[in-house]
């Protein structure tokens, strides 16, 4: 459901205004106007002691739906205030796949009590996702699926769904099997209805892509998004369906990594925005001490050419002028590294090629406003050789930022450490203890000796 963010703020002051006012009708008839996600994301943008009011608001209907939308760290506080009834309650009408992301959210003795409680059918389909990691195709997946067989005629098929009486939402297709529930294709329900109903299932079968159990979400959402797919199945390794994947479960796990990516360009967690203050704190202190560590190696550089600076003023002026040209350089190259690792776009074959187009960049780039910079320094100081100084220095940040900001994202990826969170960090480390270095080193060598 498409949102009206011009709406969001004006519901959420209203909705303020009546808790404030103590008018819990107003609050519970604005609450009852809304769809569950739009429920989910008011509660992510009210402090804590607001959100228990709020949820005692909500129709106990819709209570399952409105966890199944909220993000993990929100979900887990009302998730650990809840009885293991009321969850059952919440929950007994969502999908599999939803009930999962719930109980996976709960202590693991909660969760088995929760999973007791239910029909044997229902317990075996959730104990199948649980069994598989959270970022997989399996965790993703649903195991409610209409599955019918190649050799049999369209008007069986009919047949069989009008005795389900109810097909799984957002069906588009029914998965074709054989007898040993391998997966062999899709029926697509268009076909199903205009076409002869005394033909076989398998004269109108399509081969539509599937995915592996063990596949990560991401490689999940870009097969999604290659293909254009609302659904797919999922097989094990032997290739027998175990399930399948909707369209807007992986609309959620686009959503979460483009959540993660812009938080992860500013060293954060996956934070919410009123955590606790204290963990947040915590949080954000771990990067905002590695940036100082850097900052202070940066400035460590600076001491070593102190005399240097103090013979001549302007070179502590036009400092900031290198290192911020080279941050820049080496940031644009680093988030198109990052994006093609992310796309996986970037292998061992095109590396290289990579490395020559940026280096390309770098160079150019560097030669242009060296110039321009050159330029402007030897008219405001009226020195052509530092003028000269700081154009060779900045050729040779940019040249140093534009392959730093290629091979960092490689070289984290490769030991397992996510560049997006690491990288800006290394990345600024290395163009300000270069700039400082070249200019600095190069200023000392030929303007005072």
């Amino acid at each position: 459901m498409n949102k009206n963010p011009e709406q969001k703020l004006p519901t959420i002051d209203a909705l303020h205004e009546a808790l404030e006012n103590d008018n819990r009708e107003t609050a519970k008839i604005v609450i009852a106007s809304l769809h569950p996600s739009e429920i989910a994301d008011i509660l992510e943008s009210v402090p804590s002691r607001e959100r228990e009011d709020l949820w005692g608001l909500i129709d106990a209907e819709i209570e399952g739906d409105v966890l199944a939308h909220m993000q993990d760290a929100v979900r887990s506080e009302f998730l650990e205030h809840m009885r293991p009834d009321e969850v059952i309650d919440a929950t007994k009408d969502l999908e599999a796949d939803d009930v999962a992301d719930i109980l996976q959210d709960l202590p693991e003795d909660i969760a088995g009590k929760i999973l007791q409680s239910m029909d044997e059918q229902n317990r075996q389909r959730l104990s199948s996702i649980l069994t598989y990691p959270e970022n997989t195709a399996g965790g993703l997946m649903n195991v409610d699926v209409v599955a019918i067989r190649a050799d049999v005629p369209l008007d069986v098929v009919a047949r069989y769904l009008r005795l389900l009486g109810k097909i799984p939402e957002k069906t588009d297709n029914i998965m074709v099997v054989d007898r040993k529930n391998k997966y062999l294709g899709v029926l697509p329900l268009a076909d199903l209805l205009i076409r002869d109903q005394e033909t076989k299932v398998s004269q109108w079968m399509e081969e539509e892509p599937y995915v592996f159990v063990s596949t990560s979400t991401t490689e999940v959402a870009k097969i999604f998004e290659q293909r254009d797919l609302v659904s797919a199945a999922v097989v094990d390794e032997d290739g027998f369906l175990l399930g399948r994947i909707t369209v807007d479960d992986v609309v959620d796990v686009i959503q979460k990594e483009a959540e993660h990516a812009v938080r992860s360009m500013a060293g954060l967690s996956d934070e919410e925005i009123f955590s606790p203050i204290m963990a947040s704190t915590k949080s954000r202190a771990v990067w905002l001490g590695i940036n100082l560590v850097t900052a202070f190696l940066g400035a460590w550089v600076i001491g070593r050419f102190e005399d240097t600076i103090q013979q001549l003023v302007a070179l502590a002026v036009l400092m900031p002028v290198v290192a911020g040209m080279g941050g820049i350089a080496g940031s644009q190259t680093l988030t198109i590294a990052i994006r093609g690792i992310a796309l996986g776009q970037i292998a061992k074959t095109n590396i290289k090629p990579l490395l020559i187009k940026e280096l390309s960049i770098g160079i150019l780039n560097g030669i242009f406003w060296s110039c321009i910079v050159a330029i402007i320094v030897i008219l405001w100081f009226g020195q052509l050789s530092l003028g000269i100084i700081i154009g060779a220095s900045m050729i040779i940040n940019l040249i140093i930022a534009a392959l730093a900001g290629a091979t960092i994202p490689i070289i984290l990826k490769r030991y397992g450490i996510d560049p997006a969170i690491a990288g800006g960090v290394i990345l600024t480390t290395v163009t300000d203890v270069v700039g400082f270095i070249t200019f600095l080193g190069l200023a000392t060598i030929f303007l005072l000796n």
